[in-house]
């Protein structure tokens, strides 16, 4: 146990000084493994794993998302799911920051990513926040909240990665993650309302769009519409495997980019290697944290994890608390996916001990990395914004983040002590 806790400090300190977190897990787990078990078992235990995770066929389907959300981006969908947005929304108090949200959650029902989702709805929907006067800490941390949804409504990365890592259906796993989605979408809105209410000035009401601009607008998000419905639908109702819906997915994203006149083949050669470039960048961090739980499952860290919660002696359900506030401490330092990969092999053994449901636990385990994304000192998406307003000082940003916080923080325990939010859905469908 002690040399693992060293071996975690040791990945803290080579990370807080920006080595790739793929790369420094990888570091720190072949070192440890080699002082345990010697040179030649480690050189052997490293290799065989990173192969086996390579070769591993249900890992395809995660690429193939990616290059659906890389897709996506390319054919623009995301000003048409914001322009409807904001026609609907955008004259009501704080209603631009609403529109934003609501495209925020569209977008994220076709990207899988909250990094995309981040970034490409900052480039959409900050410039009329600003036109409109908006406090620019607010704006960038709605926009920064609005992109953690990436994560959870389906398609999502991190549901795939928790599905096979677990083998729970992927299927069911995306639709569990349907209504803790649209529970953020009213939550976030609900925030945006009541900033909105009792200081006005920093979310003003945008005018009013006439009853043809908004169906008009609205009628531009079929797209969105069919090819989210399409995929979910298929893999719910078994006409496909994941992995082909991802294939589908990524098909139907291409074609709309074509039929928008979105796509010739300079941009399609940019988004195959941006999507291959995304896909490496996870699997980095997989072949870490591979490495990295080895050697902390050699130094019997999870056993003794496990020993130190049931010497506790309470009820399973501040157990699963005690986990969600590691997982909430670990988010301050540790990248979301990485998070994943990492700690999946350590708790899912113990709450699947203590009877609780897997999907419901994927979701809120999904739900608390989706907090890590806006968790000071990482805070991804935070730097993801900064990045592209630098004008914008940090502190700001995590000022216009704290309601948002505070409504996650909310919608989590609404998960935990009503577990039928997540699963009552997918076992409807079964």
């Amino acid at each position: 146990m002690t040399i693992s806790l060293i071996g975690f400090a040791v990945l803290l300190a080579i990370a807080f000084f920006g080595f790739p977190l793929g790369y420094s897990m990888m570091l720190v787990g072949f070192v440890g493994v080699t002082i345990v078990r010697g040179l030649g078992p480690a050189l052997e235990t490293v290799s065989q794993q990173i192969l086996d995770l390579a070769l591993n066929a249900n890992f395809v389907t995660l690429p193939l998302f990616i290059l659906m959300g890389v897709f996506v981006f390319r054919a623009a969908l995301a000003e048409d799911i914001y322009d409807a947005a904001q026609a609907w929304l955008g004259n009501k108090r704080g209603g631009v920051a609403m529109a934003t949200v609501a495209a925020c959650g569209g977008f994220a029902a076709i990207s899988g990513s909250s990094i995309a989702t981040a970034a490409t709805m900052a480039k959409v929907a900050i410039p009329p926040m600003r036109r409109y006067n908006y406090d620019e800490g607010f704006a960038a941390g709605t926009v920064a909240a609005g992109g953690t949804m990436g994560i959870l409504i389906p398609p999502s990365a991190a549901l795939i990665i928790y599905g096979i890592l677990t083998e729970e259906s992927i299927g069911d796993l995306f639709i569990a993650g349907i209504v803790p989605g649209i529970i953020t979408v009213l939550l976030y809105i609900a925030v945006i309302w009541i900033v909105a209410r009792f200081r006005p000035q920093m979310a003003p009401r945008a005018e009013r769009a006439t009853w043809r601009v908004r169906w008009v607008t609205l009628s531009k998000v079929w797209a969105v519409v069919v090819l989210f419905l399409a995929i979910i639908g298929g893999i719910t109702f078994g006409i496909f495997t994941p992995t082909e819906g991802g294939g589908i997915g990524a098909i139907g994203a291409l074609l709309f980019a074509i039929a928008r006149r979105r796509m010739n083949f300079k941009i399609f050669y940019y988004a195959l290697a941006e999507a291959a470039e995304t896909t490496a960048m996870i699997f980095t961090i997989a072949f870490g944290a591979l490495v990295l739980n080895s050697f902390v499952n050699i130094a019997e860290m999870p056993g003794a994890i496990v020993a130190f919660i049931k010497d506790l002696e309470i009820a399973p359900i501040y157990v699963i608390l005690v986990i969600l506030l590691i997982y909430v401490l670990l988010g301050t330092v540790i990248e979301g996916l990485a998070m994943i990969f990492l700690t999946v092999p350590i708790f899912v053994p113990l709450v699947e001990a203590m009877g609780f449901d897997l999907i419901w636990f994927g979701i809120v385990l999904v739900m608390v990395v989706e907090i890590s994304l806006i968790t000071p000192p990482i805070g991804l998406n935070v730097f993801v914004i900064k990045s592209m307003l630098p004008d914008v000082p940090l502190a700001a940003i995590f000022r216009g983040i704290v309601p948002f916080f505070i409504a996650d923080i909310a919608r989590l325990m609404l998960v935990v002590f009503i577990p039928g939010l997540a699963i009552w859905l997918p076992s409807l469908l079964r």
